[in-house]
């Protein structure tokens, strides 16, 4: 069933859509940018309420990045890349998205996020048994590439549990992004 046609605002229920946009969710400016554009009588009031949410103090990338950044790594425990490429998708200004990401993860060990992250999606299992399988192995090696992690340091912690780990390296189709 297609989604209905969102109805078309004026400046002041456009800015009271925004105000209710941001109370919900945090947004980027780039992603309130699109939703307002979709939802303007005119281009020229989209202008309008941005200038006004930023001067009100309700819109910053820069807040928005770190934020995000710190609770991607604290709540959910994935790597730089993935942070960094979540950003750019939640359209925040590439400077911005590295330079949130470099201070979140500045005093991060990434091998400690590593051994917590497997830890906790191989919980219940015994990981030296488990990745000594060629296959379990490479999808470990998967998944920690997907959540951000570079591929040396992903290697380094899956050695500690498998020789076959260093074979990843060459292997093309292991997983390497």
């Amino acid at each position: 069933m297609p989604r209905p046609t969102p109805r078309k605002l004026d400046a002041a229920a456009l800015l009271q859509y925004a105000l209710g946009a941001l109370g919900r969710r945090a947004l980027s400016a780039g992603e309130l940018r699109e939703r307002l554009n979709r939802r303007a009588i005119t281009p020229d009031d989209v202008a309008g309420v941005m200038a006004r949410l930023a001067e009100y103090g309700y819109l910053n990338d820069d807040r928005f990045a770190e934020s995000y950044a710190n609770w991607r790594r604290d709540s959910q425990g994935l790597g730089r890349q993935r942070v960094l490429r979540d950003l750019r998708t939640r359209r925040v200004a590439p400077a911005v998205a590295e330079k949130a990401v470099e201070q979140a993860y500045s005093a991060t060990d990434e091998t400690a996020l590593i051994e917590q992250f497997l830890a906790r999606k191989f919980r219940g299992k015994a990981l030296p048994a488990y990745l000594a399988e060629p296959k379990n192995l490479a999808s470990a090696f998967r998944k920690l590439r997907y959540a951000g992690f570079s591929s040396s340091a992903s290697i380094a912690a899956l050695r500690r549990y498998s020789e076959q780990a260093t074979e990843l390296e060459d292997d093309p189709d292991s997983g390497n992004f």
